[in-house]
């Protein structure tokens, strides 16, 4: 499960009948699915994975 952090409000869709919405500015662990879905739509980006007893570093993100 990737870290990523929204740049905009991102849907997704998980199975027909359930959305889960995500806020701009929001940053956290998603699935690999709504990761590959977000970042490929524009409205993410991915974030270093932080250590063990680290916080994420939100500032350093990448488009990978």
């Amino acid at each position: 499960m990737p870290w990523i952090k929204f740049s905009g409000d991102f849907n997704h869709r998980v199975t027909p009948a359930v959305t889960v919405a995500y806020k701009a500015g929001w940053s956290g662990l998603v699935t690999t699915p709504c990761a590959a879905a977000a970042i490929a739509s524009g409205k993410a980006s991915r974030l270093k994975t932080p250590r063990k007893g680290e916080l994420p570093n939100v500032e350093n993100t990448t488009d990978a």
